[in-house]
């Protein structure tokens, strides 16, 4: 799993050779976060899954609301996400926890419906979830937990995501290509890199 607890400070940005993440919930508190939703309601069952993707994989808002059933590939273990800002496709190994998370919300929560999006409202009409509802899933309980962030919502959770990968010795590069950035000045948004001394401003 990739989520491990960082010995950080839950409200310190994560600063790594010269490398500074900040503005997202410390992973103790995301740990906090998924742990919320163990009430096993149905609103639980399919937030539980919500908050797996958007941590474990940092993905945009827009990106899970976009996932369609067909784009989860059960049997190579994978799960395909199109980038909603480059229109690209991206394809990621699919986390023991995450299927789990996810088959749960399919079996216990999903209604029946003929929709492809994965996650759905939960009352007739039943349709995709808007990105106030999903900025809802996060920030209501990051909120209820008394977590201090500057960002409440998954833009939070992408902040964190990135910062437990920094904190993994991942460099810039690896960070940008696991976020779905085109480019390393793209990921600089989430990081603040300092100059090197030996090479000067």
């Amino acid at each position: 799993m990739l989520l491990r607890r960082n010995r950080r400070s839950d409200r310190r940005a994560a600063t790594v050779q010269g490398r500074s993440f900040a503005d997202g919930p410390g992973m103790a508190d995301v740990q906090r976060l998924l742990e919320s939703t163990r009430d096993r309601t149905a609103r639980d069952v399919r937030d539980h899954a919500i908050l797996k993707l958007l941590a474990i994989y940092g993905l945009r808002s827009g990106e899970v609301r976009g996932l369609c059933l067909e784009d989860i590939e059960w049997t190579r273990e994978v799960i395909k996400v199109t980038r909603s800002k480059q229109r690209k496709t991206q394809y990621y190994p699919l986390v023991t926890s995450v299927g789990d998370a996810v088959v749960s919300y399919l079996q216990l929560a999903r209604p029946r419906c003929r929709r492809h999006e994965v996650f759905l409202t939960l009352k007739a009409p039943f349709r995709p979830l808007s990105a106030s509802a999903v900025y809802h899933v996060v920030a209501s309980r990051l909120s209820a937990l008394g977590v201090q962030s500057m960002h409440f919502g998954p833009h939070g959770l992408r902040h964190a995501c990135a910062t437990h990968l920094v904190a993994q010795g991942l460099s810039l590069k690896e960070i940008g290509d696991h976020l779905g950035h085109r480019s390393a000045f793209a990921t600089r948004t989430y990081a603040r890199v300092a100059p090197s001394p030996a090479l000067g401003p």
